[in-house]
Parts: structure tokens; sequence; C-alpha cells
């Protein structure tokens, strides 16, 4: 079974982004497939997103969140005993610095 954890930034309101992920990966797994996500609050900022206790992508370190296909790709890797990567950062859209 590959365990997708996800912790995220409850102040920031990041919840939503979590179950959006979640659904993603369950709807694109194999019907079957032994898949577990898990989303928890936790560190301010947060959207932290960990692989079978590998730490694949860090909003904290990125500042952007992952793109779900990546996530998915890397989620394949792991149930095929692959090495996994880092996972690709979704384009910032809509971001004006003023």
């Amino acid at each position: 079974m590959v365990k997708v954890d996800v912790e995220y930034c409850g102040v920031c309101n990041f919840k939503l982004q979590c179950q959006l992920l979640r659904q993603f990966l369950l709807e694109a797994a194999a019907p079957g497939g032994d898949l577990e996500v898990l989303c928890h609050e936790g560190r301010r900022g947060a959207f932290e997103v960990t692989i079978d206790q590998q730490l694949v992508h860090s909003k904290l370190s990125t500042l952007a969140f992952p793109d779900h296909q990546s996530v998915l790709q890397q989620v394949q890797r792991a149930a095929s005993g692959e090495t996994l990567e880092t996972v690709q950062a979704a384009p910032i859209k809509d971001c004006i610095l003023m």
C-alpha cells in the first residue's frame, strides 16, 4: 500500500487544497489500488507531501503548491517500487506584487 501524507496549514486555509489533491489521487488510482491519502493540519504556511515517509514536496521550501499530476506520477513510482523524485511545483497564477 502506498501512503501519502499531506501536512497543511489550517491558518492559511490550505485544507481545501489538500482535499482536492486527495480526491484527484484517489480518483486517478487504479480501481482496487492500495492507496491511502491522509490530510492533517500542521505548521503555519505548510503544504508538505510525503509518500511512504519520503518528502517529495515542500511548500515551505518552494513557496508553491505541488502539481497534482506530478504527485500522481510519484505515487505510481512508489507502487512500482521505483525511487521517488521531487514533485514539480504548480505554476503560481494571479499573483501581483505591488
